[in-house]
């Protein structure tokens, strides 16, 4: 079944100068302020697109992830995956960085690599993302 997700953000003022709230719509779980100084700068407890996409992105290698070790016969006990967004004013996002660290019962390293980069070249958000350098690092617990 195909779903639709929604979020939503009102913006007041300029670029630089003003901010806004992104809305989890779908979800109802909150609003968040953004600002450009939360996306350029520090975020000063502010979210930024791109730390709403390393969320994204996190969430479905985990996923993805998962559902690939269980399917070989390794269900994981634990994933505990980083994303880190790179965003470089004036020219965009250069790049997405994932690691993860796996407690995975029954698999070697090279295994849960290959997992790994299976993962991080076929979840969804990659594949939305093919425009982006993807990196990743996979280790065992």
């Amino acid at each position: 079944m195909a779903t639709t997700r929604t979020a939503h953000t009102v913006w007041n003022g300029n670029l630089t100068e003003g901010s806004g709230t992104v809305s989890l719509d779908s979800s109802g779980i909150g609003q968040y302020p953004v600002s450009w100084a939360s996306r350029a700068e520090e975020p000063g407890g502010r979210t930024s697109p791109e730390e709403l996409i390393a969320a994204a992105h996190s969430s479905c290698f985990s996923m993805a992830l998962s559902n690939g070790l269980n399917g070989a016969g390794t269900p994981p006990t634990t994933l505990t995956t980083k994303a880190a967004v790179d965003f470089q004013p004036g020219t965009g996002i250069t790049g997405i960085h994932l690691t993860v660290r796996g407690e995975v019962p029954g698999i070697d390293q090279a295994a849960f690599a290959a997992a790994a980069a299976e993962a991080a070249r076929n979840c969804p958000v990659s594949q939305a993302l093919q425009a982006t350098p993807i990196t990743h690092e996979a280790e065992l617990a």
